[in-house]
């Protein structure tokens, strides 16, 4: 995949990679199999708080769910890597809508706080994995071909438009409806979209267990034949071995936090000036620019490393989420909103291409589960340090936490940056890890 570009770039658009034959069958399924999780956090948030009171306690149930996703969601990719996605999906979806069903009885009937807990666990561990799965099947479909940075720009853009309207949805049906309704409608869509996005048998990718084991005697291949020789003997390998792998789960951390620490900031502000409904607005607005910014990320033509665009994604990410502690008003806050949405898409884009560099295409689902998981966990521990702000200190407090969160994660990129460049295939051949995939590169 190349970082750099001739004098007259020629990227394939949205519209050629949309019209790739039997595109469809898998992304409509999958954008209603990965649209519930968007709302899964705030609806928890939203019920808890109103049943017990308390950000904190609200903050702490949808934190269990989120480590529990986080912890589960690499054995969900291995799997289904290994077993085929629909092997994977259809347990996780029923496992899911049961244990939220279960959540919200606990919630509504006051259980014990520990109950509460309980069922957030297996409710975060079986979370479709959706997003990944359908990234995993664009790498079946466009091996080799240039429209593949195309599509995990699409990709990214459509994981934020999930996130412009779940939250939104999700607080619409908890503040207009009932305070249950978002996370009953999060568990009935998970059960409706994981079905239908796991009986789209034909596009997903061969589980790997058909592969019969080789071994490839390194001695006998050419040099140009080097890439494909690793490729054979390192297919068992785990992402968590590519240094570049780890580094960016570090990365996809701070994006957590942006996420986690935005969701129960806003829905405390907006109660504090007793406008709750602008809650599922003011992200909206947040996951708006997000979105627009991935659009855009996905039609430039870039001549700048991907290494570097990352940089400068969280370097951009720190400096606009140090502004939202301080803003006072609803339009401020959406302003700043905006320019913190902004500031995530490339960060996210390029996180994904990377992958794509580092990662062979047999553990790409894991590898891709690796950083949702990775957001999940940001997105956890920042719910709960945020609750616990919002409960303990002032009003806003909250909105330090995507500031601390990003802040580590780019101290982290600039200290290992150097690890997030493709090994050269000498190097790979002997290491057996972090190479690239056997297609076209610079």
């Amino acid at each position: 995949m190349a970082s750099t570009v001739t004098s007259k770039p020629s990227r394939p658009g949205y519209g050629q990679l949309l019209r790739t034959p039997g595109a469809w069958a898998f992304l409509l399924p999958g954008f209603a199999a990965r649209l519930p999780f968007a709302m899964l956090i705030i609806s928890i948030v939203l019920l808890v708080e109103h049943t017990t009171g308390s950000y904190g306690i609200a903050g702490a149930v949808s934190a269990a769910t989120g480590v529990s996703m986080a912890v589960f969601a690499p054995l969900n990719g291995k799997y289904a890597d290994r077993f085929g996605q629909r092997a994977v999906l259809l347990p996780g979806v029923l496992l899911h809508t049961a244990s939220g069903l279960t959540l919200t009885v606990l919630a509504l009937t006051d259980a014990p706080l520990w109950a509460l807990f309980v069922a957030a666990v297996p409710t975060g561990a079986s979370v479709p994995q959706a997003g990944p799965m359908v990234r995993a099947r664009w790498g079946v479909k466009l091996q080799g071909s240039p429209l593949m940075t195309t599509a995990t720009a699409f990709e990214s853009v459509t994981d934020e438009l999930t996130f412009v309207l779940g939250p939104l949805f999700a607080t619409a049906l908890c503040t207009s409806v009932d305070p249950a309704a978002g996370l009953l409608t999060e568990a009935g869509l998970t059960l409706v979209g994981g079905l239908l996005f796991a009986a789209q048998k034909a596009t997903q990718p061969v589980p790997s267990r058909r592969h019969a084991p080789t071994r490839v005697d390194l001695s006998s291949q050419s040099s140009d034949s080097g890439a494909n020789a690793a490729h054979a003997r390192v297919e068992p390998v785990s992402p968590l071995r590519v240094p570049g792998v780890r580094v960016l789960i570090v990365a996809f951390l701070g994006i957590g936090s942006v996420f986690g620490g935005m969701q129960v900031s806003l829905a405390a502000f907006t109660e504090s000036i007793g406008q709750p409904g602008l809650n599922g607005v003011l992200y909206g607005v947040f996951a708006a620019g997000n979105m627009l910014a991935g659009v855009a990320c996905g039609a430039i033509v870039w001549k700048a490393a991907p290494q570097k665009r990352l940089l400068v994604g969280y370097i951009a990410l720190t400096i606009t989420a140090s502004g939202l502690w301080a803003a006072q008003s609803p339009a401020l806050l959406a302003g700043i909103g905006l320019l913190v949405g902004m500031s995530i898409a490339p960060g996210l884009i390029t996180g994904y291409t990377l992958v794509e560099r580092l990662v062979p295409p047999t553990g790409r689902t894991e590898a891709f589960t690796l950083l949702t998981g990775a957001v999940a966990l940001g997105q956890a521990a920042a719910v709960t340090v945020a609750g616990q702000l919002e409960d303990r200190a002032w009003d806003g407090a909250g909105f330090l936490v995507p500031l601390g969160g990003t802040a580590l994660a780019l101290l982290t990129l600039v200290t290992l940056r150097s690890r997030l460049a493709p090994p050269a295939a000498s190097r790979t051949v002997a290491r057996g890890v972090g190479h690239r995939p056997p297609v076209s590169v610079d």
